[in-house]
Protein backbone atom coordinates (compact mmCIF):
# COMPACT_ATOMS: atom_id res chain seq x y z
CA UNK A 1 0.00 0.00 0.00
CA UNK A 2 2.83 2.47 0.58
CA UNK A 3 4.72 1.92 -2.41
CA UNK A 4 1.60 2.78 -4.62
CA UNK A 5 0.89 5.89 -2.66
CA UNK A 6 4.78 6.78 -3.39
CA UNK A 7 4.56 5.77 -6.64
CA UNK A 8 0.68 7.94 -6.89
CA UNK A 9 2.47 10.98 -5.55
CA UNK A 10 5.45 10.94 -7.86
CA UNK A 11 3.54 10.53 -10.93
CA UNK A 12 0.98 13.65 -9.33
CA UNK A 13 4.54 15.40 -9.32
CA UNK A 14 5.57 14.16 -13.02
CA UNK A 15 2.03 16.15 -14.08
CA UNK A 16 2.76 19.04 -12.49
CA UNK A 17 6.05 19.25 -13.80
CA UNK A 18 5.03 18.98 -17.22
CA UNK A 19 2.24 21.20 -16.95
CA UNK A 20 4.68 24.12 -15.37
CA UNK A 21 6.96 23.64 -18.25
CA UNK A 22 4.14 23.43 -21.16
CA UNK A 23 3.16 26.80 -19.09
CA UNK A 24 6.64 28.27 -19.73
CA UNK A 25 7.13 27.17 -23.46
CA UNK A 26 3.75 28.16 -24.17
CA UNK A 27 2.52 31.52 -22.67
CA UNK A 28 -0.85 33.47 -24.04
CA UNK A 29 -1.66 36.88 -23.46
CA UNK A 30 -5.14 37.98 -22.08
CA UNK A 31 -7.20 38.47 -25.50
CA UNK A 32 -6.99 42.12 -27.14
CA UNK A 33 -10.35 43.50 -28.66
CA UNK A 34 -9.85 45.61 -31.61
CA UNK A 35 -12.48 47.21 -33.92
CA UNK A 36 -12.36 48.37 -37.27
CA UNK A 37 -14.81 50.67 -39.92
CA UNK A 38 -16.31 49.06 -42.61
CA UNK A 39 -14.07 50.12 -45.71
CA UNK A 40 -11.27 50.86 -43.92
CA UNK A 41 -7.47 49.32 -43.35
CA UNK A 42 -6.56 47.84 -39.53
CA UNK A 43 -3.22 46.92 -38.28
CA UNK A 44 -2.53 44.45 -35.34
CA UNK A 45 1.08 44.26 -34.51
CA UNK A 46 3.09 41.34 -32.54
CA UNK A 47 5.02 42.54 -29.34
CA UNK A 48 8.58 42.27 -29.98
CA UNK A 49 10.91 39.62 -28.92
CA UNK A 50 15.04 38.81 -28.76
CA UNK A 51 16.06 35.88 -30.92
CA UNK A 52 12.99 34.91 -33.18
CA UNK A 53 13.03 32.32 -35.08
CA UNK A 54 9.84 32.01 -36.52
CA UNK A 55 6.41 34.42 -36.45
CA UNK A 56 3.12 33.06 -37.36
CA UNK A 57 -0.21 34.82 -37.89
CA UNK A 58 -3.32 32.53 -37.64
CA UNK A 59 -6.49 33.87 -38.58
CA UNK A 60 -9.58 31.88 -37.79
CA UNK A 61 -12.78 34.12 -38.79
CA UNK A 62 -16.69 33.87 -38.16
CA UNK A 63 -17.11 32.80 -41.73
CA UNK A 64 -14.81 31.65 -43.78
CA UNK A 65 -11.77 29.08 -43.66
CA UNK A 66 -8.67 29.51 -41.51
CA UNK A 67 -5.97 31.27 -42.69
CA UNK A 68 -1.73 31.48 -42.05
CA UNK A 69 0.65 33.56 -42.38
CA UNK A 70 4.61 32.55 -41.02
CA UNK A 71 7.83 33.80 -41.40
CA UNK A 72 10.90 32.11 -40.96
CA UNK A 73 14.32 33.67 -39.85
CA UNK A 74 16.62 30.75 -40.75
CA UNK A 75 15.28 30.48 -44.16
CA UNK A 76 14.06 34.31 -44.61
CA UNK A 77 11.34 33.16 -46.23
CA UNK A 78 7.68 33.81 -46.29
CA UNK A 79 4.68 30.85 -46.41
CA UNK A 80 0.90 32.38 -46.98
CA UNK A 81 -1.65 29.48 -46.42
CA UNK A 82 -5.31 30.56 -48.56
CA UNK A 83 -5.40 33.82 -46.87
CA UNK A 84 -6.74 36.97 -49.22
CA UNK A 85 -4.63 39.27 -51.27
CA UNK A 86 -6.36 42.24 -48.39
CA UNK A 87 -4.20 40.14 -45.46
CA UNK A 88 -0.69 40.47 -46.02
CA UNK A 89 2.55 42.04 -43.70
CA UNK A 90 2.30 45.22 -42.88
CA UNK A 91 6.02 45.45 -43.76
CA UNK A 92 9.49 43.31 -43.95
CA UNK A 93 8.69 40.33 -41.64
CA UNK A 94 11.97 40.60 -40.30
CA UNK A 95 11.77 43.31 -38.52
CA UNK A 96 7.94 44.03 -38.46
CA UNK A 97 5.55 40.87 -37.99
CA UNK A 98 2.64 43.29 -38.13
CA UNK A 99 -0.92 42.00 -39.62
CA UNK A 100 -2.29 44.65 -42.13
CA UNK A 101 -5.88 44.12 -43.60
CA UNK A 102 -7.15 46.34 -46.20
CA UNK A 103 -10.44 47.31 -46.79
CA UNK A 104 -11.68 45.33 -44.11
CA UNK A 105 -14.89 43.44 -44.70
CA UNK A 106 -17.45 41.59 -42.29
CA UNK A 107 -15.96 38.64 -43.33
CA UNK A 108 -12.97 39.91 -41.47
CA UNK A 109 -14.35 39.58 -38.04
CA UNK A 110 -13.05 36.61 -35.90
CA UNK A 111 -9.76 35.94 -33.74
CA UNK A 112 -6.51 36.45 -34.46
CA UNK A 113 -3.36 34.69 -33.05
CA UNK A 114 0.16 36.15 -33.17
CA UNK A 115 2.68 33.62 -32.19
CA UNK A 116 6.14 33.89 -32.08
CA UNK A 117 8.82 31.31 -31.46
CA UNK A 118 11.97 32.37 -29.75
CA UNK A 119 14.77 29.95 -27.35
CA UNK A 120 12.38 30.98 -24.38
CA UNK A 121 9.40 29.03 -25.85
CA UNK A 122 6.15 30.27 -27.96
CA UNK A 123 4.25 33.35 -27.24
CA UNK A 124 0.63 33.96 -28.45
CA UNK A 125 -1.05 37.35 -28.28
CA UNK A 126 -4.52 37.37 -28.89
CA UNK A 127 -6.77 39.72 -30.72
CA UNK A 128 -10.60 40.10 -31.76
CA UNK A 129 -11.82 41.70 -33.98
CA UNK A 130 -15.36 43.62 -34.69
CA UNK A 131 -16.30 45.40 -37.78
CA UNK A 132 -17.79 48.45 -36.93
CA UNK A 133 -20.55 50.01 -39.83
CA UNK A 134 -20.35 53.47 -39.59
CA UNK A 135 -24.13 54.51 -39.36
CA UNK A 136 -25.03 57.39 -42.63
CA UNK A 137 -28.09 59.60 -42.92
CA UNK A 138 -28.96 61.48 -46.28
CA UNK A 139 -31.47 63.98 -46.90
CA UNK A 140 -31.82 64.94 -50.46
CA UNK A 141 -34.93 66.20 -53.17
CA UNK A 142 -35.98 63.84 -56.47
CA UNK A 143 -36.28 64.57 -59.45
CA UNK A 144 -40.10 65.68 -58.56
CA UNK A 145 -39.07 68.06 -55.50
CA UNK A 146 -40.16 65.72 -53.04
CA UNK A 147 -37.48 65.50 -49.54
CA UNK A 148 -36.24 61.72 -49.70
CA UNK A 149 -34.54 61.14 -46.18
CA UNK A 150 -32.02 57.65 -45.93
CA UNK A 151 -30.20 56.04 -43.03
CA UNK A 152 -27.77 53.17 -43.56
CA UNK A 153 -27.39 51.06 -39.69
CA UNK A 154 -26.07 47.56 -39.05
CA UNK A 155 -28.06 44.87 -37.84
CA UNK A 156 -31.16 46.50 -36.85
CA UNK A 157 -33.26 49.03 -39.41
CA UNK A 158 -33.21 52.71 -38.10
CA UNK A 159 -36.51 54.63 -37.47
CA UNK A 160 -37.56 57.53 -39.58
CA UNK A 161 -40.14 60.29 -38.47
CA UNK A 162 -41.17 63.67 -40.22
CA UNK A 163 -41.94 66.75 -39.09
CA UNK A 164 -44.87 67.84 -40.32
CA UNK A 165 -46.00 64.25 -40.16
CA UNK A 166 -45.61 62.48 -43.25
CA UNK A 167 -48.57 59.55 -45.16
CA UNK A 168 -45.05 57.71 -46.53
CA UNK A 169 -44.42 54.13 -45.42
CA UNK A 170 -40.66 53.88 -44.96
CA UNK A 171 -38.73 50.43 -47.21
CA UNK A 172 -35.92 48.64 -45.83
CA UNK A 173 -33.51 46.95 -47.64
CA UNK A 174 -30.55 44.75 -46.36
CA UNK A 175 -27.37 43.97 -47.57
CA UNK A 176 -25.04 41.17 -47.39
CA UNK A 177 -22.46 43.62 -45.40
CA UNK A 178 -25.13 43.44 -42.67
CA UNK A 179 -26.36 46.77 -42.89
CA UNK A 180 -29.99 47.83 -43.66
CA UNK A 181 -31.07 51.12 -45.52
CA UNK A 182 -34.09 52.78 -45.08
CA UNK A 183 -35.77 55.06 -47.45
CA UNK A 184 -38.46 57.00 -46.91
CA UNK A 185 -40.31 60.14 -48.99
CA UNK A 186 -42.32 63.08 -47.70
CA UNK A 187 -45.40 62.74 -48.63
CA UNK A 188 -47.66 65.41 -46.75
CA UNK A 189 -49.59 67.57 -48.52
CA UNK A 190 -49.61 70.63 -46.67
CA UNK A 191 -46.60 72.03 -44.50
CA UNK A 192 -47.55 75.10 -43.72
CA UNK A 193 -44.24 76.86 -45.04
CA UNK A 194 -42.67 74.55 -43.24
CA UNK A 195 -39.34 73.45 -44.60
CA UNK A 196 -40.09 69.54 -43.87
CA UNK A 197 -37.31 67.94 -41.26
CA UNK A 198 -36.27 64.04 -41.13
CA UNK A 199 -35.78 62.56 -37.85
CA UNK A 200 -33.36 58.98 -37.58
CA UNK A 201 -33.66 57.12 -34.40
CA UNK A 202 -31.14 54.30 -34.12
CA UNK A 203 -28.78 53.18 -30.97
CA UNK A 204 -26.04 54.40 -33.08
CA UNK A 205 -27.20 57.18 -34.64
CA UNK A 206 -29.44 60.10 -34.18
CA UNK A 207 -30.02 62.79 -36.28
CA UNK A 208 -32.15 65.36 -37.29
CA UNK A 209 -32.17 67.53 -40.81
CA UNK A 210 -34.29 70.03 -42.84
CA UNK A 211 -34.35 70.62 -46.46
CA UNK A 212 -36.49 72.89 -48.38
CA UNK A 213 -37.67 71.60 -51.82
CA UNK A 214 -40.36 74.35 -52.67
CA UNK A 215 -41.53 75.02 -56.14
CA UNK A 216 -38.84 77.40 -56.76
CA UNK A 217 -36.45 74.58 -56.75
CA UNK A 218 -38.91 72.75 -59.50
CA UNK A 219 -38.76 76.79 -61.30
CA UNK A 220 -35.36 76.57 -61.33
CA UNK A 221 -34.91 72.75 -63.01
CA UNK A 222 -37.79 74.13 -65.31
CA UNK A 223 -35.53 77.11 -66.36
CA UNK A 224 -32.47 75.61 -67.44
CA UNK A 225 -34.12 73.27 -69.47
CA UNK A 226 -36.36 75.93 -71.36
CA UNK A 227 -32.21 77.71 -71.76
CA UNK A 228 -30.59 74.65 -72.93
CA UNK A 229 -33.60 73.90 -75.00
CA UNK A 230 -32.73 77.07 -76.98
CA UNK A 231 -29.36 77.12 -77.39
CA UNK A 232 -29.44 73.12 -78.85
CA UNK A 233 -32.33 74.99 -81.10
CA UNK A 234 -30.13 77.75 -82.26
CA UNK A 235 -26.79 75.42 -82.78
CA UNK A 236 -28.88 73.49 -84.70
CA UNK A 237 -30.03 75.94 -86.95
CA UNK A 238 -26.98 77.32 -87.35
CA UNK A 239 -25.72 74.11 -88.48
CA UNK A 240 -28.15 73.86 -91.60
CA UNK A 241 -27.34 77.71 -92.60
CA UNK A 242 -23.81 76.63 -92.19
CA UNK A 243 -24.56 73.62 -94.65
CA UNK A 244 -26.72 75.16 -96.71
CA UNK A 245 -23.87 77.88 -97.90
CA UNK A 246 -20.89 75.83 -98.17
CA UNK A 247 -23.64 73.51 -100.20
CA UNK A 248 -24.71 75.84 -102.67
CA UNK A 249 -20.97 77.12 -103.75
CA UNK A 250 -20.12 73.61 -103.81
CA UNK A 251 -23.11 73.67 -106.76
CA UNK A 252 -22.07 77.22 -108.22
CA UNK A 253 -18.47 75.95 -108.62
CA UNK A 254 -19.48 72.27 -110.39
CA UNK A 255 -22.04 73.69 -112.54
CA UNK A 256 -20.31 74.02 -116.04
CA UNK A 257 -20.17 77.22 -117.75
CA UNK A 258 -22.67 78.23 -120.48
CA UNK A 259 -21.00 78.16 -123.90
CA UNK A 260 -22.32 80.37 -127.07
CA UNK A 261 -22.14 78.68 -130.02
CA UNK A 262 -20.04 80.58 -132.82
CA UNK A 263 -21.05 81.04 -136.60
CA UNK A 264 -18.13 82.05 -139.38
CA UNK A 265 -18.85 84.39 -142.10
CA UNK A 266 -17.33 81.22 -144.25
CA UNK A 267 -20.71 79.37 -142.89
CA UNK A 268 -22.57 82.08 -144.43
CA UNK A 269 -20.94 81.73 -147.59
CA UNK A 270 -21.72 78.49 -147.72
CA UNK A 271 -24.98 78.71 -146.86
CA UNK A 272 -25.47 81.65 -149.49
CA UNK A 273 -23.56 79.98 -152.76
CA UNK A 274 -26.28 77.55 -153.77
CA UNK A 275 -28.79 80.57 -153.37
CA UNK A 276 -26.73 82.90 -155.51
CA UNK A 277 -25.65 80.08 -158.49
CA UNK A 278 -29.64 79.47 -158.86
CA UNK A 279 -30.46 82.92 -159.28
CA UNK A 280 -27.10 83.28 -161.68
CA UNK A 281 -28.78 80.71 -163.82
CA UNK A 282 -32.36 82.15 -163.97
CA UNK A 283 -31.00 85.31 -165.13
CA UNK A 284 -29.32 83.83 -167.76
CA UNK A 285 -31.86 81.42 -169.08
CA UNK A 286 -34.24 84.77 -169.00
CA UNK A 287 -31.98 87.10 -171.00
CA UNK A 288 -31.73 84.57 -173.41
CA UNK A 289 -35.78 84.05 -174.04
CA UNK A 290 -35.81 87.62 -173.88
CA UNK A 291 -33.28 88.26 -176.93
CA UNK A 292 -35.15 85.58 -178.62
CA UNK A 293 -38.62 87.43 -178.73
CA UNK A 294 -36.76 90.56 -179.51
CA UNK A 295 -35.49 89.17 -182.45
CA UNK A 296 -38.59 87.63 -183.86
CA UNK A 297 -40.57 90.65 -183.42
CA UNK A 298 -37.70 93.14 -185.64
CA UNK A 299 -38.19 93.84 -188.93
CA UNK A 300 -35.83 91.21 -191.34
CA UNK A 301 -32.35 92.12 -191.99
CA UNK A 302 -32.51 94.49 -188.58
CA UNK A 303 -30.19 93.42 -185.15
CA UNK A 304 -31.35 94.20 -182.05
CA UNK A 305 -29.58 97.19 -180.40
CA UNK A 306 -27.58 96.07 -177.55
Amino acid sequence: MKAGANMEIAGKAVCVFLLLAIIKLRRSEGISRVSANLGHNTVMTCPNRTNISMVTWKINPKTGHQCTLAYLIDKDSTEKNSCSDRINWRSRPDWDQALEIQQVGKADEGNYTCEVVNADGNFHYLYHLTVIVAPRMALYCDDHGNPVCEAETEKSAAEISWVPESNSTPRADSHDNGTVTVVSRFAARSTNGKNPTCIVSHATLNETKSINCSSSYRDLILCIAIILSFLIIITFMAVIYYLKLHGCRFCHRSKPPDITPTYSSQDDTVEVEPYTTYVQKENVIYNSVSDLTLRQNLPQGQSPAT
